[in-house]
Formats: structure tokens, C-alpha cells, sequence
């Protein structure tokens, strides 16, 4: 690990003056501290913004809730209000990780995480997204890849939290000292890689992700969130669905359909969503949704279509399932999987 200087902050004025081309922010510091013991983050500045207490906390409105950056998982999963109308962001939190990292990590943090292939997580391997010229994902192990959306590198999204939020159509506040405050929607936030392979986000070094703001769910809303890994807890998924249901009695005004896992970043399915929009929720209807999820065209490429590589086309199977009982547990029609992870 590089030698750097820490510094401490109480106020989020304090923390963006420190803010510099070679600092990084730590949070509860989850991510961050894999990505330094393995060298492939190497600060000069840790800015430390943990102790800031105007970063957390979980405020209502009659305009939505506004979520401090610095609240933490457990605290958004279990919190009365989020469990009850955005039930999709509380799945979501409280099925990330483990216990006691989720009491640790923080929504900001869950966002803005980098991605967790281990070639680019190696100091060992080049990669695009390290600002060399070649990605060994494709022709290596490449079970936990992209299926859909990919064209220079085929890592896909960590965050869980973002795919919830891109349901319930969220925006982030960024901060920057010289420019004050900008409204970000999280389906903006994130830099795909055929853009720009090593830019993850759209943050400027000068800017602080303080608070993430979202509307108010309209009348018979729904949501649910599952996700599915190797493991019960402390993974990263290999599929999660989102889905958000606009109903009126059993039949679905509007539909969220969203997936992580499977793409450089979370992305809608409206081929899904357009299946479900004014029609019952049903068996059939949600099977249609979960096969029409990927059939998807494209968000930043030529590619039509999920197109798995050499070891993850199971994803192309499991995507629709995942999809199909989520539908069905927002619709209150499926009990949680017990096959899901969290």
C-alpha cells in the first residue's frame, strides 16, 4: 500500500477543500480499502468524510424522501417508511453483503463502487478500464460478465442500490465547492465504458456525492427486489432484478424493469416493460416480461440482444426467472424466492 496523507473532516465545506486531483474520499471505506491493498487505487489524499453528520439521515417530504449519502444500508433496509414505499430500495440494501458490513457501508459508497472484475481489480493484469489496451475478460474467465450491452470491456455494474433507484427513477446531489450543487438522475450517473473506459461516473475530482432524492411513488405503486449470487450473503450478484409496478386493481398502469448484473451499467428493459403496460399481472404476463428482458436492444452499442460470452450463458437463463418472480413478488402474487440471496 502507497503512503498518503489522511485527513479528517466534520463538514462537507472542510471535505471539498481538500478535494484534489490525487485525493480519494473514504466513506466507511468497504471498497476503498480492497482496491489499495491490491494497488490498484494509490491515493496521495485519503479524505475522510465518515465523521460528517449532514450526510446522513433518511428525511421525508411530501415531494418524495431525500437519503443522506452517508446513511447507511442497514438503516435504508430497515427503515418504516422505505420498507413500505419503496420497497425495492430496502430489498435492495438489505440484500447487499453481510451484516455487519451493511451497518458499515453507506448508500453513497454503494454507488459509486467500482466494478469488481478481478482483472481490473489485479495490479497484475493490464485492462481498458486501468487505461491500457487490452481486456483478458473475453477470452478468460468471464462467468461473472456482461450478457448484454458490452462492446470494449464486459464488466457489469456492482451496485445494488442503483438498480433500485433507477426503478424509482432517483436522482443524485452532487457538490462541488467552485460550482455549488447539480441534479444528477441516476440512469446519468454512470459512465459507460464504451465512452470512456476509465471514467466509472460522471463526478468531477472536486465534487462530493452528498444526498440522493427520490419522488414520491404514485398511487397503487409496488416494487420488489431480488437478488441471486453463488452464495446467500457477502457476494456481489451474478443477476438481481428490480421492478417497480404502477397498479390499478391487478392491472399494470406502468412498469419499472430493471437489471443489474448484466450489462457495463444498470439498465431499464423496455421490451420488459412494455409487455406488462396495461395488462394484468399474471404468470403469463410476467414469463413474457422475463424472456422479453433479453431481447433488449441496444443502450451504448451495435449489440442486439443478450450475447453471453464463453462461461456466463447461464445468465441468458436466469435473467428471465429472476425477472418473472420479482414481477410476481411486487405484485404480491410470489412469495420471496428462497433461492435468492439476502
Amino acid at each position: 500500500m502507497n503512503q498518503f496523507v489522511l485527513v479528517d473532516c466534520t463538514t462537507v465545506d472542510g471535505a471539498l477543500s481538500q478535494l484534489n486531483d490525487g485525493s480519494v474520499v473514504k466513506a466507511a471505506g468497504v471498497d476503498l480499502l480492497d482496491r489499495m491493498k491490491n494497488g490498484t487505487t494509490t491515493p496521495s489524499r485519503l479524505v475522510n468524510i465518515r465523521n460528517i453528520s449532514a450526510l446522513r439521515g433518511i428525511h421525508p417530504s411530501p415531494q418524495g424522501v431525500t437519503i443522506g449519502a452517508l446513511t447507511t444500508l442497514a438503516e435504508i433496509s430497515e427503515h418504516p417508511l422505505l420498507t413500505s414505499q419503496y420497497t425495492i430500495l430496502s430489498d435492495a440494501c438489505g440484500s447487499a453483503a453481510t451484516p455487519h458490513i451493511r451497518n458499515m457501508a453507506t448508500l453513497g459508497g454503494n454507488l459509486l463502487q467500482q466494478l469488481q472484475c478481478w482483472y481490473f481489480r489485479s495490479e497484475e493484469y493490464q485492462c481498458l478500464r486501468k487505461g491500457k489496451d487490452l481486456c483478458f475478460a473475453f477470452a478468460g474467465l468471464n462467468q461473472y460478465h456482461a450478457i448484454m450491452d458490452y462492446g470494449t470491456c464486459p464488466s457489469v455494474a456492482p451496485s445494488s442500490s442503483a438498480v433500485a433507484l433507477l426503478g424509482l427513477n432517483a436522482s443524485v446531489e452532487l457538490t462541488s465547492a467552485k460550482r455549488g450543487k447539480r441534479t444528477v438522475a441516476i440512469k446519468d450517473l454512470y459512465v459507460h465504458p464504451d465512452a470512456n473506459p476509465t471514467k466509472f461516473n460522471v463526478l468531477e475530482p472536486d465534487e462530493l456525492l452528498t444526498a440522493v432524492t427520490i419522488p414520491r411513488p404514485a398511487a397503487g405503486t409496488r416494487s420488489a427486489y431480488q437478488k441471486y449470487g453463488e452464495k446467500q450473503s457477502n457476494d456481489w450478484a451474478i443477476a438481481d432484478a428490480g421492478v417497480v409496478l404502477e397498479m390499478d386493481g391487478n392491472v399494470c398502469r406502468k412498469a419499472a424493469i430493471v437489471m443489474g448484473a448484466a450489462s457495463p451499467v444498470v439498465r431499464h428493459s423496455p421490451e420488459a416493460e412494455a409487455v406488462l403496460a396495461g395488462k394484468p399481472i399474471t404468470e403469463e404476463t410476467a414469463r413474457a416480461a422475463g424472456k422479453a428482458a433479453m431481447q433488449g436492444g441496444p443502450l451504448q452499442t451495435a449489440m442486439q440482444g443478450a450475447q453471453p460470452l464463453s462461461m456466463n450463458a447461464y445468465k441468458v437463463q436466469l435473467f428471465p426467472v429472476a425477472i418473472y418472480r420479482t414481477i410476481l413478488l411486487a405484485a404480491g402474487q410470489m412469495g420471496r424466492d428462497p433461492s435468492a440471496a439476502g
